[in-house]
């Protein structure tokens, strides 16, 4: 009567599977991860202002300590030609001692200004990361199965943490420190000039030359840190695969391969890593040389004026300390500028999972659910997870209240897009499917799953303790009421066992719990909501014998008053459902009672012959 473990085996149906439809789809997150942005993407910019833009406060906060510290040091190199032209040269000590106590209230407030900078932008990089991360993980709650089918759980992990981690850096570090790096520049510049223009304009004329070589090096230097990412994502790759499938690989000696494999990837990611720090090492000493050249035509012409008498020279020592603090924000802007097409690509690739839409919505037409009866029905329902490829055809069939019905046949069938209909995990592509007279469709998604209770396969269980998970569904439970549940389900005995009862804590996915414990806490879950409908997905596929005995006890029990639809893998364990409905290649192609399907000699009749142990088809026969 209740789904049993284990499989057909391969049939021609495959192409009905979840897993066999969804392998064509592309993900709409299936861009190149790899790819570096532009370094301004204006799109991306105008959507992070909404986050900005609620703490405003702090950041300008940050903004005035990024301002204060930047002119403070600023004006240091001018407090020093003030120093020498103005008080050394007539032995004013006093007023030396004078700049010399504004040259240490200038550091101070250097020191305050990047105080200041340091702990609101923090505060402000923190807030913005968990509000975009809560809106992703909100968006991804609501997202329909069919973009979970389509993309893989790593690449929206990476949204959430690579991409958030990387735009973060960008609203917070990188923005403010481009944006003092050219104010910077100008200032420095315009003090130049305001000192001497023959020695300003000497200084500037590096420039051009520094200009030329920032394009041809960035060109260069785009393509390697790509490869970079590119290689890196592969050893990635083959360290995820090789430590997930180390069993397989140790049970059939394959250590050496695997190695010489890893190895390949990360001889390739050692050289693109030293070409990437061979650009590096290119560029910066190239600065320090632009940097050394114009001291020295400083020094030269400069020289030569305040011996000439055109200058002083306290104006050619703060010139010396300006090119140092003119040269040294170009240094920055050539390593900040991959940050800021990566950056820009982290922002993109944010952006384009929030604005995935779901594929199933409520309509404003859609009404509230009341309590059902549990009468379920598809009415010419056909189905595909891809347009055009359809994988259910003519689906018509009846379960009355109260009702068991088995779905029987070869893997790819259609039996699990089947089920995924009523609690409109997918919508139909023609037909319908209603629940007490009503088309799915036509009440809000919430009201329609909260009646009905799902016992999957794979059996799910979240950190916490055993009584949070039974309690899932159902968070205003009672202890009382859990533990009915866990009784009616069967696991009562093996969680009193336990070290703390329900309040065993079980570890991420119900690490320390037997496949068999962890499927008969789910029963327990589903139980507890009190569902009027119940799916088993080959909900004791996966359990041993004496796992597999409890739960059909505790599901005759529990199906009595309610719907029960059965997906059954083991033949033998639905033998008593009310009825039994045989799919094949997405089609009914028999349906009755077990007695009524062996007596036809059908597909289920050769299903049952092959795969039932020696004896059973005759003990069935006498139920």
């Amino acid at each position: 009567m209740f789904p049993g473990g284990g499989g057909f085996g391969p049939g021609p149906g495959a192409a009905g599977m979840r897993g066999g439809g969804m392998g064509r789809l592309r993900s709409v997150l299936d861009t190149d991860d790899d790819m570096l942005g532009k370094p301004y993407d204006s799109r991306v910019i105008s959507r992070l202002t909404r986050y900005v833009a609620r703490v405003k406060i702090p950041l300008l906060l940050a903004v005035a300590g990024t301002l204060v510290s930047s002119f403070t040091a600023l004006a240091m190199p001018y407090l020093v030609r003030i120093a020498t032209d103005d008080y050394m040269k007539t032995g004013n000590f006093s007023g030396l001692n004078i700049v010399a106590l504004g040259y240490v209230a200038l550091a101070l407030l250097t020191w305050a200004g990047q105080y200041v900078q340091t702990i609101e932008l923090a505060y402000v990089g923190q807030w913005i990361l968990l509000k975009m991360r809560a809106d992703l993980f909100e968006h991804l709650l609501n997202l329909s199965m069919s973009f979970f089918d389509r993309t893989s759980v790593g690449k929206i992990m990476s949204r959430l943490q690579d991409d958030v981690d990387q735009l973060n850096t960008l609203l917070t570090q990188d923005s403010l420190t481009l944006a003092a790096d050219v104010v910077t520049l100008i200032v420095i510049a315009g003090v130049m000039f305001y000192m001497n223009v023959t020695l300003a304009l000497l200084t500037l004329t590096m420039a051009p030359v520094l200009a030329v070589i920032l394009i041809i090096w960035l060109k260069y230097a785009r393509r390697a840190f790509i490869r970079v990412r590119r290689t890196m994502a592969q050893v990635n790759d083959q360290l995820q695969e090789g430590i997930s499938g180390v069993r397989v690989t140790q049970s059939l000696h394959r250590e050496d391969v695997n190695l010489r494999q890893f190895d390949s990837v990360n001889k390739v990611n050692l050289d693109a890593n030293v070409e990437a720090a061979r650009l590096q090492a290119f560029m910066m000493p190239t600065v320090d040389i632009l940097t050394n050249a114009s001291y020295a035509l400083v020094l030269v012409f400069g020289g030569l004026e305040v011996m000439n008498g055109q200058t002083t020279p306290g104006v050619l020592l703060a010139f010396l300390l300006y090119i140092q603090r003119f040269f040294a924000p170009v240094q920055e802007l050539t390593v900040m500028y991959t940050e800021l097409e990566r950056a820009m690509a982290s922002g993109a690739h944010i952006f384009e999972l929030l604005d995935v839409k779901p594929d199933l919505k409520d309509s404003p037409e859609t009404t509230e659910l009341p309590r059902l009866t549990g009468e379920v029905k598809f009415n010419h329902v056909g189905f595909g997870y891809e347009p055009g490829v359809e994988i259910l055809h003519d689906i018509n069939f009846t379960v009355n209240p109260g009702q068991t019905v088995a779905l029987a046949g070869r893997t790819g069938a259609g039996k699990s897009s089947t089920t995924s209909l009523i609690d409109r995990f997918y919508d139909v592509t023609n037909g319908e499917v209603l629940v007490d007279g009503r088309n799915v469709k036509s009440v809000t998604q919430k009201s329609l799953r909260r009646q009905i209770g799902v016992v999957p396969q794979d059996p799910f269980l979240f950190s916490g303790t055993i009584e949070e998970n039974i309690r899932y569904g159902r968070q205003d439970a009672t202890q009382d009421e859990v533990i009915a549940a866990g009784r009616a389900a069967g696991a009562h005995d093996f969680i009193m066992r336990l070290d703390k009862g329900y309040q065993t804590s079980v570890g991420e996915r119900g690490g320390g719990l037997s496949a068999g414990q962890r499927q008969l806490i789910c029963l327990a879950r589903a139980i507890l909501i009190d569902p009027p409908i119940l799916i088993l997905d080959e909900a004791t596929s996966n359990v041993d014998t004496n796992t597999e005995r409890i739960m059909q006890a505790s599901l005759r029990q529990v199906s009595k008053g309610r719907t029960c639809i059965v997906i059954a893998h083991r033949l033998s364990t639905i033998t008593d459902a009310d009825r039994i409905i045989v799919i094949e290649h997405g089609k009914i192609i028999e349906s009755g009672s077990h007695h009524e399907l062996l007596a036809k000699g059908g597909l289920y009749s050769e299903m049952f012959k092959t795969l039932s142990a020696p004896g059973l088809e005759q003990a069935a026969s006498h139920n």
